[in-house]
């Protein structure tokens, strides 16, 4: 009988091949976005590739589009896990499109503070949904052969200081509200590979923090790889002999030979260095890039635009939330204006239906194929004739980066810009056209010789008025508009953190005054430097719109919202206001938006307010506003989603993942800013709804939206509960004329009198129900024994205190039925 050979047998016999020059070389990335090949075993370069919200390859290049996914809070206010699956897959069609074989993501940490920069990119402020949405979507990905990298672990939950901020949580909290989301990815997601964050917990920086070993590695089973945000890796010896196994980005970093001399000098246990190898094998394995190594699964194939184009549109759609409709103001008719008098002419006001925000700032961001705004979607919808536009309020003051409707290359006569890299000596190392003003390079290998980086383009101005064209970015840079010298010298933000200032850089603009047709040529030369110790180039050469006096603009949307029949706003956020990098200031909206929303409101009962934005923000008007919709961060079919929902030819299907606050000053967890370095999770399990219904009970502030809170076209009744053992049904009625989505939510709460800090309740379950009109279905939802847990701090196991426990299911955290009790 001949014993089989196993895959660990295969590695192991790979690994013990391997000089230990050999072994260490492939613990630190090739590139910034590549690891090492070994061609002595048959290991082949893995690429990863941030994923998120879509994946970018190698090169920030809007010559190779990519998919842009609604952002994952949008994904979480589905609460569909089935559609999140299938978005997963679609990552992972994209990935292998791109020669892309690890996707990094999806971001689970918690959504502590409607502040955190990051936020859209986090599902949601509840650990059991962040964690359920987060599996959905790691099964996705890794069942198209690609891996998926649940991020940033842990407590990376803000932005200020995040290199060096040290958070401090105690134990029961760091378990039951942080860990649980990669737990449930780790143990039921299978997750590939795990990403160690930059902030230290508890005095360790995570890359060195006994956290990778134990829960993840021994406790949970990982097998996978920890891979380094990027620069993570600070310290050779603390690094190597913790469980962190891949730092990036390469060639250059804190290993590498240093490590080969601190094991020849016995600092470093080889077996160390070998664990960490013999990780990567095995994910090299699995993504089909080891010879003799089947892969885990078959890898996908590309999908199609039109397949593309009608998952992100339905998914879109889906995770939007209806917020308010008076008096049945949605679904707008779409039919012809003198059919039932419902039509009629529709103004469109707000700059965020004409440039809208699909995806959120940051390492997040993809170049789509294209993007549907609210103003092309509401037209499509209901027909150009009807529909009238006025900006009313500026909404950004960045600049908008040209592309082939505004800006010809020079020296292509094609529709765009022309980029030379320089030497110092003035020689042209590369030169290429691009397609947009927006440019980004990261570790291109180019960027080793350049000295000079120019973009050039022909202006041609759409229509008359008053323009203003320059550029945004970090740096030495010089400007010339026809050979004008407009600006020359070093723009950084006095008092700015580096990081912050490149992924929100300041803007210099010039304004001018021309007529429909008339051009000019824009140069603009950037010398680039290290960022970071790494090659980085990003810059923005753009324009701003015709814009009047704000007086006058707003008076002129008035007006047309005024003489409309329907009006429709669409405000949001900004790229200086909600982005990677840095966190927000304030939860308002841009100056000007809200007294634009009030002034339309004011002028016209029939408005819908569409708010754009990737987190929560503070509404003032939102009582006098008959319709509100949430978009969040929706991607590129934005525009066709909205329309759909607000013909009704779509249900808006979202609930809220996180709470919105009516103040500021209401806002449990403001502050995110670290105190001497350290920052206090001092609310422990009270984390967003939890503390809000908490505050309530004492007679505290409601919020403006609450968890879970989503309306449709329909009506609902929800019947009694039954519960038998750990399972819980509820008959739930459509009562209205259209069919329509409801999700039934379960929380628990303690009864009897307990010696454990408990939040008052938490989400235990939910089932998404759809049903025709008077169409009763039973939603079933299966309660998990956890979900009665706790983490003792006495003997660092989870627990089940006995006692009397009540579930209530309803529609949200503020809409919860009669209590069943039930003993444990």
């Amino acid at each position: 009988m001949t014993d089989t050979i196993t895959t660990e047998d295969v590695i192991a016999g790979l690994l013990a091949s391997l000089t230990l020059e050999q072994k260490v070389r492939l613990l630190t990335g090739a590139s910034f976005w590549t690891l090492h090949d070994e061609p002595q075993i048959g290991l082949d370069t893995i690429v990863v590739s941030d994923g998120p919200a879509g994946i970018r390859g190698q090169l920030w290049d809007e010559r190779d589009a990519s998919a842009n996914l609604p952002s994952p809070t949008s994904l979480a206010a589905s609460w569909d896990v089935e559609r999140v699956h299938r978005l997963g897959q679609l990552i992972a069609a994209e990935a292998r499109r791109k020669g892309v074989a690890v996707a990094l993501g999806p971001t689970v940490n918690i959504q502590r503070s409607p502040r955190g920069g990051r936020h859209f990119e986090a599902f949601s402020e509840d650990p059991w949904l962040s964690g359920v949405i987060g599996t959905a979507y790691v099964r996705g990905v890794q069942s198209g052969g690609v891996g998926a990298t649940p991020k940033h672990y842990v407590a990376n939950d803000s932005e200020t200081d995040r290199m060096t901020v040290d958070v401090r949580v105690d134990e029961r909290t760091l378990r039951e509200v942080y860990l649980a989301p990669f737990e449930r990815m780790v143990v039921e997601g299978g997750a590939w590979l795990v990403m160690s964050s930059y902030n230290s917990v508890n005095g360790v920086t995570m890359t060195e923090n006994e956290l990778l070993r134990s829960p993840l590695k021994e406790e949970w089973g990982f097998d996978g790889v920890v891979v380094s945000d990027w620069m993570g890796v600070r310290d050779t010896v603390a690094a190597a002999v913790s469980s962190q196994d891949l730092a990036m980005p390469g060639p250059q970093g804190v290993w590498g030979d240093a490590l080969v001399e601190a094991v020849r000098a016995g600092s470093v246990a080889e077996s160390d260095v070998d664990e960490k190898v013999r990780r990567i094998l095995r994910l090299a394995g699995r993504l089909g890039a080891l010879d003799g190594v089947e892969a885990a699964t078959p890898l996908a194939e590309p999908w199609s635009q039109e397949s593309v184009d009608a998952l992100l549109r339905e998914a879109a759609a889906d995770g939007m939330v209806l917020v308010r409709n008076e008096g049945g103001l949605l679904p707008l008719a779409p039919a012809d204006p003198d059919s039932d008098g419902t039509g009629g002419r529709i103004a469109v006001i707000g700059q965020h239906a004409r440039v809208a925000r699909s995806q959120g700032g940051g390492s997040a961001t993809v170049f789509p194929q294209h993007v549907v705004t609210p103003l092309d979607g509401i037209e499509e919808a209901f027909g150009a004739d009807r529909v009238r536009f006025a900006p009313g309020a500026r909404s950004t003051e960045s600049v908008l980066p040209l592309d082939g409707r505004v800006a010809t290359d020079p020296v292509t006569g094609e529709a765009g810009v022309h980029v030379r890299f320089l030497d110092a000596g003035g020689a042209v190392l590369l030169d290429e056209h691009r397609l947009s003003g927006r440019l980004i390079w990261l570790g291109d290998p180019v960027l080793g010789e350049t000295a000079v980086v120019e973009a050039t383009a022909t202006f041609t101005a759409p229509e008359d008025g008053e323009y203003a064209v320059g550029f945004a970015g970090l740096g030495l840079f010089r400007f010339e508009v026809d050979g004008e010298l407009k600006s020359d010298g070093l723009f950084f933000p006095e008092g700015t953190d580096p990081f912050m200032a490149f992924l929100n850089p300041p803007k210099q603009s010039f304004p001018l005054r021309l007529s429909a047709g008339q051009t000019v040529g824009l140069r603009l030369e950037h010398r680039p430097q290290m960022q970071a110790g790494l090659a980085a180039v990003m810059f923005t050469l753009g324009y701003e719109e015709p814009f009047s006096d704000s007086a006058e603009e707003l008076e002129r949307a008035v007006a047309l919202a005024a003489e409309s029949d329907t009006a429709i706003v669409v405000v949001g956020t900004t790229e200086t206001l909600e982005s990677e990098g840095f966190d927000r200031a304030g939860l308002g909206l841009p100056d000007g938006q809200d007294e634009l929303v009030r002034r339309v409101l004011a002028a016209n009962p029939r408005t819908v307010v569409v708010v754009n934005s990737g987190g929560p923000v503070v509404l003032p008007w939102l009582d006098d506003a008959p319709a509100v919709v949430l978009t969040w961060f929706p991607g590129q079919e934005m525009g066709g989603a909205l329309a759909d929902v607000l013909t009704g030819s779509r249900e808006p299907g979202g609930r809220i993942p996180t709470t919105w606050a009516a103040r500021e000053d209401d806002v449990p967890v403001w502050q995110v800013e670290p105190v001497d370095g350290k920052l206090f999770y001092d609310e422990k399990l009270n984390v967003g709804y939890r503390e809000w219904v908490r505050r309530q009970q004492l007679g505290g502030p409601a919020p403006a939206i609450p968890f879970g809170h989503g309306l449709g076209y329909t009506t609902w009744e929800l019947g009694a509960t039954t519960l038998d053992g750990l399972t819980a049904s509820v008959p739930v009625r459509n009562t209205g004329t259209r069919p329509g989505k409801q999700v039934v939510q379960a929380y628990l709460s303690r009864v009897t009198a307990s010696d454990l800090d408990r939040p008052v309740l938490w989400l235990a379950g939910y089932a998404v129900v759809h049903a025709d009109p008077g169409e009763t279905i039973t939603a079933t939802i299966e309660l998990e024994p956890r979900s009665l847990q706790h983490w003792s701090v006495d003997d660092h196991a989870w627990r089940t205190e006995p006692g009397v426990y009540a579930l209530r299911l309803g529609t949200s955290v503020a809409a919860l039925g009669t209590p069943a009790e039930f003993t444990v």
